[in-house]
């Protein structure tokens, strides 16, 4: 997962999770991150995984977008780079790994423990009678 962490603007300190691509970043409503900040334009970029190039950002029609202050219309991103676009400022992270839960594979395996030892006590007992 890759995360956009905002610098600026009102909702600066947030973090948005990105989860699908093509993901939409502007002022309109309908985007995937919509920012009220000036100088945003309604459509102003997107950000898109490409197979053998990773993750890149396109702006739409003339918006302008700077990759660590150097503007870009396309540019491969990297972890940590900071997109700079109207007045708002965004940094591109890569999300920490979520870990799931071992709860049940836990369980099981000392279920299963627990049922090999009382096999054994019981083969123990059995061979002991047997006598």
């Amino acid at each position: 997962m890759v995360q956009l962490r905002i610098l600026s603007g009102s909702q600066a300190g947030g973090f948005q999770t990105i989860r699908r691509f093509p993901f939409h970043v502007g002022r309109a409503a309908d985007n995937d991150l919509a920012l009220e900040v000036p100088g945003v334009w309604n459509y102003h970029f997107m950000l898109d995984l490409r197979p053998g190039k990773g993750i890149i950002v396109q702006t739409f029609d003339q918006a302008f977008v700077a990759v660590n202050e150097e503007q870009r219309t396309f540019a491969r991103l990297h972890n940590g780079d900071t997109l700079s676009f109207g007045s708002a400022k965004v940094q591109f992270w890569l999300a920490g790994p979520v870990q799931r839960s071992l709860r049940w594979r836990e369980f099981f395996v000392w279920a299963l423990l627990a049922l090999v030892t009382l096999a054994q006590l019981g083969l123990v007992y059995f061979l002991l009678q047997a006598k």
